[in-house]
């Protein structure tokens, strides 16, 4: 299975001094050897990949547990927030996920409309080695 077709994966982002931080995220495939995620900009993974953008990825389970026999893929993230990189990995989560995702960015709309969020959403798209 390619990575893009799990339901889970775990991202693995480093922090300045080479620390691996896992996350859990949606992914999903966008062709070219990318696959893609959204994330709030502000986001610990988003701000560690501004720094540092090798990743490591491996399917997980909801919770971060990584699925036995899994290999680990490696990438090159960038973190978008418009675009035309940035439409397509939104659009391939809102297919792949359907109402989870709308019912998510639902979410995300309220809290900006309340003032809890001013940070824009964001896409992070991955080069796949």
């Amino acid at each position: 299975m390619d990575i893009g077709d799990a339901r889970y994966v775990s991202i693995t982002t480093f922090r300045r001094d080479g620390e691996g931080v896992a996350t859990p995220v949606w992914i999903a495939p966008l062709g070219d050897g990318r696959v893609g995620f959204t994330t709030d900009v502000a986001s610990g993974k988003a701000k560690r990949i501004g720094n540092r953008p090798d990743v490591t990825l491996q399917e997980c389970s909801m919770r971060g547990e990584v699925a036995a026999g899994t290999a680990e893929v490696h990438g090159t993230a960038e973190v978008v927030t418009d675009g035309p990189d940035h439409d397509a990995a939104v659009a391939a989560i809102r297919r792949k996920y359907g109402i989870q995702f709308r019912l998510v960015e639902l979410g995300g709309r309220l809290k900006r409309l309340v003032g809890r969020s001013k940070e824009p959403a964001a896409a992070v798209v991955i080069t796949l080695r």
